[in-house]
């Protein structure tokens, strides 16, 4: 018998978080057959999260049912888009925008991208943007999550410049987490935690999160603030380290300046003071301070908490403040260090993918750097005027003001702010392009012109990871369909463009035969910056793996920490401490709207979906869109787990099963950020969230809104599921079912099951009219009575239909008793046999059968564990270490070790 070929291998990079982890894609050089972490890689040494760990399941041939394989463009907005060649599509591209250029300006029109994009890409657009069309109106979904981040270095340290690493966790003495659930957002980082602290069981873990997340689990002192209470909390830790004298003046005097305005300000911050406005213990806050500024090295890691808020850029600041004072900077273990959310963000930020940035870290408001670009593109100059940051530009296209628009590689009708504006301003936008590797995001729906482009796998560059860490990607299997690479369409579309503005300059701006002529171009603008990378290419990455900047021409590897010797990129080449003061959240909780809600990720979804919901595992965490409320809530409200609730903003609403959480306090709320239009009714959790935003950052307050959340009056449930024989069954059908769930008050639509997937819907009965009623259960093969079993009990309006195929349940209506949906799920996604079902469906129970509970949510996914199991052996006596050497859970990504401890802990 012939030995089976040994699949091909190509070292590329996880394409979700910005830890930026290494992977190995396997494949046949067609398909993707597999992926596993590259031990050889800095970032992660051969871990995967669950999301990495399944990325070779959202490019199987499946997936073709849900990704964009040529282009389609409609000629009217009455009209449905059809399919057509590249050259038609961008012509007409090229056409419109040129129109519009000519009749409006160049400021009518606009490009929204994204950290998701490579960096050579993001060189392309920002140029195409910049420099042919002369408009600065280039902004990025990174707006929404890293921009205060960006001033907030930029203010105090004087560049966007992240000066600490991950290696840096080895030696950090204390470790201060904010506005983080690191264990969730970026779990093999955590790994690197957890392995730090047992490294060293005296190193301090201090996390300040307004819930008690599985970060905040995990530490040595859980500081649970008031959600926007931040810089109360950070100024009156500063006013301790002043009051005990445990900062560093001759650190100050010598390598910082503005500190006595500082001291100034939070003399008056007592923990008292900070107590009260932060609902904290003053001791607590007194404790922080100490360990803070007594450690022999405090690392501080921060993110969407910090950074989402419309005072995040202060947020930011305050927090380096602290490490300023105390001389935590610039030595091993210590610094402040801003995590990235998406896997280029930083890669965008070095070519200057925002509307007021430029390439190599330049500023747009700065003459010479204008001048410096300008001179590298060979074009007369560049646009002074800032460009419209990612709220401005929504709402410039509400107002008719930008007319056409281009959106690359993310989806704003799923993940911007007050989702009601805009799906206004895409509505009104007169010509919208979008560029996708997905045909059926929220966004898509709105494309006049869609574009399919290469996804993970297919593409070839380079990404930046949160430590400056520069990795190339690498194509493993050719495109589908006739998807292209991001900045091959985009280059193609300018050099149209730019024929038809009649501009001479254009073959000189876009002259790249390939990615690496893009990458050394923008390489040569990092010349004598901060970020300086002229020492390196794409033969070095590839030869030496990844590599952190700045690695100037002539050095042999990249730095690996910043500001050791006390010299900052400022004008005086001193660090600058920021003034900042405690400001209330834009919305405030009051009789109307009570209950503050944050917003955040779930531990095995990104961001809208697109890619992770194409994998039915990575539901069975948290399966459906849940407000997580505290029990003295709910109890005020007469309201128990499971029940259908409303939640109203000034926004808008949302209707979604309420889940009791002891994670959360008494007056919060917490909803995920992933669900949109495409998995329930309505518009999804940004429907309820705010569009104000931080004055320096242009950063909206995505984290806080205040809301009502009211119990629905008792309606008849209905669960339908439907098991399929493979995941392009199960899209085909989610596309089939969505339609269906935008007309219904209360639904959802998820996925179920691992080898063979369950596709469910959630909703209101009653709100289904016969025909509706009708249409689902042809969706789900439940209209043929031959094969179908039925059961009715009209005097308790009880309705149970199902589909059997030989043994197997295939289909099953339920509505008004739900009770066995978890079961009858189970049995399903098991292909187990349906003898049980059989008689449970012909008969008045209101129960499901003995020995048929359901095996609740699944804590490991990698090995397929469930909370009832993991419970029952604990409480049978069995020790974590003895479940996870039967289960194996917890000793592959590690993702569920935080909650497998706390499991054990409460047992």
């Amino acid at each position: 018998m012939a030995e089976a070929l040994k699949p091909l291998e190509t070292r590329s990079t996880c394409c979700y978080c910005g830890v930026g982890c290494g992977v190995i894609i396997e494949h046949d050089g067609k398909q993707i057959t597999g992926v596993r972490g590259d031990p050889e890689h800095p970032a992660n040494f051969g871990r995967l999260c669950t999301k990495g760990s399944t990325l070779h399941l959202t490019v199987q041939p499946d997936s073709l049912a849900v990704r964009a394989l040529y282009p389609e463009l409609r000629t009217n907005r009455e009209s449905q888009r059809a399919r057509t060649d590249w050259n038609t599509a961008l012509d007409h591209a090229a056409d419109r925008f040129a129109q519009v250029i000519r009749e409006h300006g160049p400021d009518a029109v606009a490009f929204y991208i994204s950290g998701q994009l490579l960096t050579e890409d993001y060189y392309v657009f920002n140029k195409l943007a910049k420099g042919l069309i002369g408009t600065n109106n280039v902004d990025t979904n990174s707006r929404l999550c890293m921009s205060s981040a960006v001033v907030g270095y930029k203010q105090t340290l004087g560049a966007d410049s992240p000066p600490a690493c991950y290696d840096d966790l080895k030696d950090t003495q204390c470790l201060f987490i904010t506005g983080s659930n690191t264990a969730f957002a970026h779990p093999i980082l955590f790994r690197r935690i957890e392995d730090a602290r047992a490294a060293n069981p005296a190193m301090k873990m201090i996390v300040v999160d307004p819930r008690r997340t599985d970060t905040a689990e995990q530490a040595d002192l859980h500081l649970a603030l008031l959600p926007g209470t931040d810089i109360a909390l950070y100024n009156a830790m500063l006013h301790v380290m002043l009051w005990e004298e445990w900062i560093k003046p001759d650190y100050i005097a010598a390598h910082t300046e503005g500190f006595e305005a500082l001291r100034k300000v939070v003399r008056e911050y007592t923990p008292a003071m900070a107590a009260g406005i932060c609902g904290l213990d003053k001791k607590d806050i007194e404790k922080a301070a100490e360990w803070f500024a007594t450690s022999g090295a405090t690392m501080s890691m921060y993110c969407m908490g910090t950074n989402q808020s419309s005072h995040g850029t202060h947020n930011n600041a305050a927090i380096i403040n602290m490490h300023l004072a105390t001389a935590q900077i610039g030595k091993p273990g210590a610094g402040p260090f801003s995590l990235t959310g998406q896997p280029n963000a930083m890669g965008g930020r070095e070519v200057g993918g925002l509307s007021n940035l430029l390439s190599g870290h330049r500023d747009l408001g700065n003459a010479e750097h204008r001048a410096e670009v300008a001179r590298l593109w060979g074009v007369d100059s560049v646009p002074e005027k800032p460009g419209l940051s990612a709220v401005e530009l929504f709402d410039a296209m509400a107002e008719g003001k930008v007319k056409a628009v281009w959106i690359a590689c993310t989806n704003p009708a799923q993940s911007m702010p007050d989702q009601n504006l805009v799906h206004k301003a895409l509505e009104t936008c007169d010509f919208v392009v979008v560029q996708e590797a997905y045909r059926n995001t929220e966004t898509a729906r709105y494309a006049d012109l869609l574009l399919p482009a290469t996804s993970w796998g297919e593409k070839t560059g380079t990404v930046t990871n949160s430590e400056r860490r520069i990795s190339r990607v690498i194509q493993a299997v050719p495109a589908p369909g006739e998807a292209r690479h991001d900045w091959d369409a985009a280059m193609d579309f300018a050099r149209r463009l730019g024929n038809k503005l009649d501009n001479a300059q254009t073959g000189k701006l876009f002259p790249y035969a390939n990615e690496e002529e893009i990458w050394n171009e923008h390489r040569e603008s990092t010349r004598g910056r901060d970020l300086d990378i002229t020492g390196l290419s794409y033969a070095t990455l590839e030869s030496q793996g990844p590599q952190q900047w700045p690695f100037p021409a002539g050095a042999t590897r990249g730095k690996v920490r910043l500001y050791e010797d006390g010299i900052f990129p400022t004008a005086s080449g001193k660090a600058k401490f920021v003034v900042t003061e405690h400001r209330e959240t834009v919305e405030k909780a009051d009789a109307q709207y009570p209950i503050r809600l944050t917003t955040g990720r779930l531990r095995d979804q990104w961001h809208g979906m697109s890619r992770t919901g194409t994998v039915a595992r990575l539901y069975a965490h948290e399966a459906e869109p849940m407000v997580h409320m505290n029990a003295a809530d709910m109890a005020r409200r007469n309201l128990k787990d499971g029940d259908m609730v409303r939640v109203k903003s000034r926004r808008g609403e949302v209707v979604l099963r309420l889940l009791e959480s002891a994670s959360v306090r008494a007056g919060q709320a917490f909803m995920p950020m992933h669900w949109g239009r495409n998995a329930m009714s309505g518009l999804g959790t940004n429907a309820l969230t705010i569009k104000a935003f931080d004055p320096y950052s242009k950063q909206p307050e995505l984290k806080h809104a205040a809301v009502q959340i009211e119990k629905l009056e008792d309606s008849q449930a209905l669960v339908a599921m439907r098991r399929v024989g493979s995941e392009a069954n199960a899209l085909a059908l989610l596309e089939v079912l969505r339609p269906q769930i935008a007309e219904l008050p209360q639904a959802t639509l998820t996925l179920a099951g691992r080898e063979t997937p369950v596709v469910i819907l959630k909703a209101r009965s009653d709100a289904l009219s016969a025909e509706a009623q009708a249409a689902l259960d042809a969706s789900l093969s439940l209209d043929d009575e031959l094969q179908c079993l039925s059961y009715r009990d009209a005097r308790r309006d009880i309705t149970k239909r199902a589909r059997l195929d030989g043994d197997q349940l295939a289909a099953v209506r339920l509505t008004g008793e739900t009770k066995a949906a978890g079961w009858l799920q189970d049995m399903m996604a098991n292909g187990s046999p349906a003898t049980e079902a059989r008689k449970w469906l012909l008969a008045p129970l209101s129960e499901p059968p003995a020995g048929q509970a359901a095996r609740g949510k699944i804590i490991c996914n990698c090995f397929n564990v469930s909370e009832n199991e993991i419970c029952g052996a604990f409480k049978a006596g069995e020790s974590l270490e003895q479940l996870q050497t039967r289960t194996k859970c917890g000793t592959n990504c590690g993702s569920c070790v935080p909650e497998l401890k706390r499991l054990a802990a409460s047992s």
